[in-house]
């Protein structure tokens, strides 16, 4: 993780500024919605996308993988499974 070197306070209410600077970078505009990770001791921002949710699984990651020209999206447990169900129905038998 790259630190940018920006620090925000926590108000009263818990909320925290993003800086215009970031949100232009990542292209957030007012009222967009915000997913937020947890990963060990880090949270995690991201604009939220629902067509990033895994195909197999309906999880939406930061490890989530577009294939088929963005057509199709996996998480690493739905990769997981699609190998299995792909070598076990179609690349075994001969």
């Amino acid at each position: 993780m790259k630190s940018i070197g920006i620090v925000r306070k926590v108000d009263e209410l818990g909320r925290i500024v993003i800086p215009r600077e970031l949100r232009r970078v990542f292209d957030i505009e007012i009222k967009d919605p915000l997913e937020i990770f947890v990963e060990d001791d880090k949270i995690i921002l991201q604009k939220y996308n629902p067509g990033k949710a895994c195909a197999i699984t309906g999880k939406i990651t930061p490890e989530n993988k577009t294939f088929g020209n963005g057509d199709l999206t996996l998480s690493p447990k739905g990769i997981e499974i699609l190998l299995h169900e792909l070598n076990t129905n179609y690349l075994v038998k001969s």
